[in-house]
């Protein structure tokens, strides 16, 4: 297999690739990069149109798409019969213009996502996302596992780039409130002083709960039906009003309660407290305009 570009990234993936035994051919716009790779067992190009041609499976890792195009635009015609995986970060649209491009060459494309930085590369439980051609991907499962969990998440290429977008909002969501919590905990005052390591042993088990709460909303979100079983929104409002009170008594920031309680009071203002939490979406929703969407 090719890799091309040999920045932290391009190398953790190139290395992955040597490890697990695949014969692998690399090249770097600049010189010097391949050598600890070569002495690892990896192969070094002279160009990338050589690189390409050695292998039926290319991935190229580089700083922006339009950084991919200046590579592959002069070694196009060793594009074909070939897939191209591009796991380069950049918006939806690059990623179904390039789709195009890889197309009009005569190669099968995928558009992936390291969900990882490069230390995390080769471990079978990190997450990489793929779409684009979904006989390419089955081609090259295997191989691919080499850097991770490959998953596949369908045939229009731009998904790969939104699912990294919103994966990335719900860690910032999640660690964020885990900070939060951490400050409440850790405060002075009655069951405070609790370190940060021993609010997460128990913070970690308690995430079972939330996802089984994930698993049993999303459902309703796409049915557009919130049955509240026994955690209607008139609950979580009362619970969240504790959660306040302990903000101010314990010196953390108020934003978060706040948000979550705004959110609440809107949905039971409207007539929804018997909902469940998943009602909530339809208040994070905001009307899509076409000049708002994600591109």
């Amino acid at each position: 297999m090719t890799v091309l570009g040999l920045g932290p990234m391009g190398s953790a993936l190139a290395g992955a690739f040597v490890a697990a035994g695949h014969r692998t051919t690399v090249w770097n716009r600049t010189p010097g990069k391949a050598e600890p790779l070569v002495r690892q067992g990896a192969v070094e190009a002279g160009s990338a149109g050589e690189a390409l041609a050695a292998s039926p499976l290319a991935v190229v890792s580089l700083s922006t798409y339009e950084a991919v195009r200046e590579v592959l635009r002069p070694a196009a015609g060793d594009l074909a019969g070939r897939t191209l995986v591009n796991l380069t970060s950049g918006p939806p649209v690059c990623a179904r213009e390039m789709d195009a491009w890889a197309g009009r060459a005569g190669a099968a494309y995928l558009d992936g996502v390291v969900m990882t930085t490069p230390s995390g590369i080769g471990r079978r439980d990190f997450l990489q996302l793929y779409a684009g051609s979904a006989a390419a991907f089955e081609r090259h499962r295997e191989t691919l596992a080499a850097l991770g969990d490959a998953t596949y998440v369908g045939a229009d290429p731009a998904l790969s780039s939104v699912y990294d977008t919103t994966l990335l909002c719900q860690m910032w969501s999640t660690l964020t409130g885990w900070l939060h919590s951490v400050v409440l905990i850790g405060a002075d005052g009655p069951g405070g002083n609790v370190t940060a390591t021993e609010y997460t042993e128990v913070a970690n088990r308690w995430m079972d709960t939330v996802r089984s709460f994930m698993s049993a909303y999303a459902p309703q979100v796409d049915s557009g039906e919130y049955p509240s079983g026994d955690f209607p929104l008139d609950l979580h409002r009362s619970t969240m009003r504790i959660l306040a009170h302990a903000c101010e008594l314990r010196g953390a920031d108020t934003g978060m309660s706040e948000l979550f309680s705004a959110l609440t009071e809107r949905a039971i203002a409207a007539g929804h407290g018997g909902d469940s939490y998943a009602r909530l979406v339809e208040f994070v929703r905001r009307e899509v305009r076409p000049e708002a969407t994600l591109s």
